[in-house]
């Protein structure tokens, strides 16, 4: 997701607290308010996602101790749905503890108890990365004919333009910002249709053949859209190096 800041506008960066006391809730949500961010809070794991879904905040901290779905499970689904950054505010301070946080996907780790000035200079460190340019994120592809532009939304196939339906075009974007890497399935059904598909594996295969009918020479042997067997699908590395 786009993250760039547009303080003269008036839009403020949103953020997502997730954690089960309702005490430590109301503390960073008002430090961070008055830090001038847009704070939205959750009390549990499954409410945490919907909220992750539905607001796209624009950096989300993270409690591990929780009842029901932990911390560790949170992360991982929401790894799943976005790259947005996580941070860890929990009691567990153990080394391990901070290894397998940062392993699974987050990008800071604040122990319990905080300062709530530390918490903000953190806050503001992880959005000033995610919001600097990414060069990495692929947006542009070509290879043997197949010229993909996400940023026009124009996809040719040996000069003629394809014409995408908005679902083909998203499902298009997630493999195409992923390509060369595996995007498991309810990656794809949460980033294209939304949480509660992520088990609608059959909308995926459907809309995977539609794609494959419009971009590949050989629908029924692939050279693009590749299926990893019980995971999900790749996008195939250009050829040439862009």
């Amino acid at each position: 997701m786009d993250r760039a800041v547009f303080w003269e506008a008036g839009l403020e960066e949103k953020i997502l607290i997730v954690d089960d006391s309702s005490d430590l809730l109301r503390i960073v949500q008002l430090c961070l308010e008055r830090a001038n961010y847009k704070v939205f809070t959750a009390q549990n794991g499954k409410s945490g996602l919907q909220r992750t879904y539905s607001e796209q905040p624009d950096l989300i901290i993270l409690d591990v101790m929780m009842p029901g779905m932990d911390g560790w499970e949170v992360l991982t689904r929401m790894r799943e749905l976005s790259d947005v950054p996580i941070m860890m505010l929990t009691a567990k301070g153990r080394e391990t503890d901070i290894v397998r946080g940062l392993s699974l996907g987050a990008d800071d780790y604040v122990i319990k108890p905080f300062g709530t000035a530390e918490l903000v200079a953190r806050v503001q460190a992880l959005l000033r990365r995610s919001n600097s340019p990414d060069a990495s994120r692929t947006t542009r592809y070509q290879d043997n004919g197949l010229n993909i532009d996400l940023d026009r939304h124009k996809v040719l196939v040996k000069d003629e333009l394809v014409d995408l339906t908005p679902t083909e075009f998203r499902l298009l974007s997630v493999l195409i910002h992923n390509v060369g890497k595996v995007v498991p399935h309810r990656a794809l059904l949460t980033q294209v249709w939304g949480e509660e598909y992520a088990n609608e594996v059959h909308y995926l295969k459907l809309y995977i053949r539609y794609l494959r009918q419009k971009i590949e020479e050989t629908p029924s042997t692939p050279r693009y859209i590749l299926t990893e067997w019980g995971i999900g699908y790749r996008f195939r590395e250009p050829a040439v190096a862009q």
